[in-house]
């Protein structure tokens, strides 16, 4: 599920998103994706039915996603969280941690947002299987999720297509792309084997 703005489509959005958790099936959701996962989480996983973003309905009472405090709504344009930002790793037996190999735990990736999960519902979307496994530089904003019990389904709040390249892919695409074609796993024990060897 790719970035956009506004209310248009959400809701199939996220039923998308529904059908892809039950299922099993891959999943990427980036900046808006990755927001609406939050939503759908909530609302599914939770029960919190009137869980939304303020992006969407800024009058919500559940909101699972908020305005980063910077923003000034007056200034669309000029208050968005953009360009490069560093990503931390604080899990490293994630998925995308693997794919990455990051040093130093630390990715870079280019960020175009204002919205951002409700920092107050992280322990619980933790405690129910939704790992933000990647944070920024405080710790207080959430940038990569993955999900525990799932072959693939992860969210990133920034835009990796901005550095993907016909012949290589960003690594969030790359994780899609194989666990679509079910090769996740075989290239993950061959990358751990080539580490292995070099070392």
């Amino acid at each position: 599920v790719p970035g956009g703005f506004g209310d248009r489509g959400i809701e199939g959005k996220i039923l998308a998103i529904e059908h892809a958790r039950l299922k099993k099936q891959p999943f990427l959701g980036i900046c808006l994706g990755f927001q609406c996962a939050v939503v759908e989480f909530c609302r599914n996983v939770l029960g919190i039915k009137n869980a939304e973003s303020h992006e969407q309905n800024p009058d919500a009472k559940e909101k699972v996603v908020i305005e980063m405090p910077e923003h000034n709504g007056g200034d669309l344009g000029g208050t968005m969280r953009v360009g490069r930002r560093e990503t931390i790793f604080v899990n490293k037996d994630s998925i995308l941690h693997r794919l990455y190999k990051p040093k130093n735990d630390r990715v870079f990736e280019r960020h175009r947002h204002r919205y951002e999960v409700n920092i107050d519902m992280v322990d619980q979307l933790e405690k129910a299987g939704m790992m933000f496994v990647g944070k920024d530089t405080t710790m207080k904003r959430m940038e990569i999720m993955e999900l525990r019990d799932h072959p693939y389904f992860v969210g990133v709040q920034f835009h990796p297509e901005y550095t993907s390249r016909p012949l290589k892919p960003s690594v969030p695409y790359l994780g899609l792309l194989l666990a679509s074609t079910q090769k996740l796993d075989a290239f993950m024990e061959s990358q751990n084997s080539n580490s292995d060897t070099d070392a």
